[in-house]
């Protein structure tokens, strides 16, 4: 298959999937926002070839690799200590109009308990329920079989639910500690 040219118009129809997808990955909205802009100004600062690949999928690469970037890069920065604040007064910060502020509560919390999930769960999380991608789609773009996804996403969702107070299980039986197991000989 010959090789064609990332269309930078295509780009922007993907920008509400990289979004939520990058919502995911970071602890807020200004993370995820910076983290989208920061990985458009990298694809489209030159010109990017596809081979036998999808937009969607180079995209998402290409922001995972940018957050790894950042991340490593804000890793060997020296710690800031916050400035104490002068003014108490409160700040006022204007969302959209139609955010309902528990939604927003909700919507939060989930993406943070994401964010905390280890990386291989997070991952197959994002690329499947997030950025809608299909297990074909998910299993190509983080290099792992279509099993391996299956596994992940289903643990991820089980740690998010569980996290979050909801779906939790029964435990399943479980042996007694104080019972001591004899191997059977066959003797009564």
């Amino acid at each position: 298959m010959r090789p064609r040219r990332l269309d930078p118009d295509r780009v922007v129809e993907h920008l509400p999937r990289l979004y939520r997808a990058a919502r995911a990955w970071t602890d807020s909205r200004e993370d995820a926002e910076d983290l989208v802009q920061e990985t458009c100004a990298r694809v489209l600062a030159k010109t990017r070839l596809l081979v036998n690949e999808d937009e969607i999928g180079y995209l998402m690469r290409a922001m995972r690799n940018t957050l790894v970037s950042q991340r490593r890069a804000a890793s060997r920065r020296p710690a800031l200590a916050p400035l104490p604040d002068d003014d108490d007064s409160p700040i006022e910060v204007a969302g959209p109009p139609h955010d309902d502020p528990s939604v927003v509560a909700e919507t939060d919390e989930v993406f943070a308990v994401i964010a905390r999930l280890p990386e291989d769960f997070r991952d197959a999380l994002v690329a499947i329920d997030v950025a809608g991608l299909s297990y074909q789609e998910a299993a190509r773009l983080l290099g792992v079989a279509e099993g391996t996804i299956t596994s992940r996403l289903y643990r991820a969702r089980d740690r998010v639910a569980q996290r979050l107070g909801k779906g939790e299980t029964e435990p399943g039986p479980r042996a007694d500690p104080e019972v001591v197991r004899r191997p059977r000989t066959g003797y009564a």
